[in-house]
């Protein structure tokens, strides 16, 4: 399990700031209610497996989903088109093996999430840090003067925070170079892909080639002992024919005389 929680070599923590304009969804939430996970795709332990890859018993009361309700349109930029108010259901909360997602009910979060393949909400850990965080007057504070937020409940004025718009448009320009950083990155790592499947394709061509020429090898190889065989057999044939050749002379030999006499 230890081997899952190791970082990349060239790691390196980045402000919350910096990681909100890299998560794909922010929110601020009240949790409503919180129910069991079963062991899925999301939820599991390593050493929770069973002997042929399914759960153990009691592995799912460490993982649990929760029901969320929106108190405030999300962030700027996130890609939730969903109004304040909203119900959500987000799962992929509990205790893991390296990290853990924790909520309590009735208690209000700003959460990184993102959305998967199957349009399931999941808590967004950018840069292998935290994703959700308590509803406390510096993580207001912080929020407020990075995103913009609209259309929030009448009791949810304490998010009108006046922002140092100087700290936050440095703020922005370098989390812009990070960001571009890292967009240049993901782009280095297409085209190594892409030079990769292109390689490995060239390589499974070789390969087929490799094996047809092993087989043209064969045979030749097989045809070449086939005809060593006939060409012994011939050989042989020929070794007892020859020993046999001096008696047909002879006997031509005779019968032309015999005749002559007759003559």
């Amino acid at each position: 399990a230890g081997g899952g929680c190791q970082l990349p070599a060239e790691w390196r923590p980045l402000s919350e700031g910096c990681r909100a304009e890299l998560a794909a969804i922010i929110v601020y939430a009240r949790v409503l209610a919180l129910h069991p996970d079963p062991y899925g795709a999301y939820n599991y332990l390593p050493w929770q497996r069973g002997p042929h890859g399914g759960p153990q018993q009691g592995a799912g009361d460490l993982f649990y989903s929760a029901e969320i309700e929106l108190l405030c349109d999300q962030a700027w930029g996130s890609m939730l088109e969903v109004p304040a108010g909203s119900r959500l259901n987000l799962t992929g909360l509990g205790y893991f093996s390296c990290h853990s997602h924790t909520v309590m009910q009735g208690y209000a979060y700003f959460f990184f999430l993102r959305m998967d393949e199957n349009y399931i909400l999941l808590p967004h850990g950018v840069n292998f840090q935290e994703a959700i965080f308590p509803d406390t007057q510096e993580n207001r504070r912080m929020f407020a003067s990075l995103f913009q937020f609209s259309n929030c409940s009448q009791a949810q004025h304490v998010l009108s925070f006046s922002s140092d718009w100087e700290i936050q448009e440095d703020n922005r320009l370098m989390c812009s170079s990070v960001q571009k950083a890292l967009f240049e990155e993901e782009d280095r790592v297409k085209k190594l892909q892409q030079k990769v499947a292109t390689l490995e394709k060239r390589n499974k061509q070789l390969r087929d080639r490799v094996k047809k020429v092993k087989r043209s090898l064969r045979q030749a190889r097989k045809n070449s002992r086939h005809m060593e065989l006939v060409n012994r057999k011939l050989s042989e044939k020929l070794s007892s024919a020859g020993g046999q050749i001096p008696y047909i002379n002879s006997l031509k030999q005779e019968n032309s005389h015999g005749t002559y006499l007759k003559v």
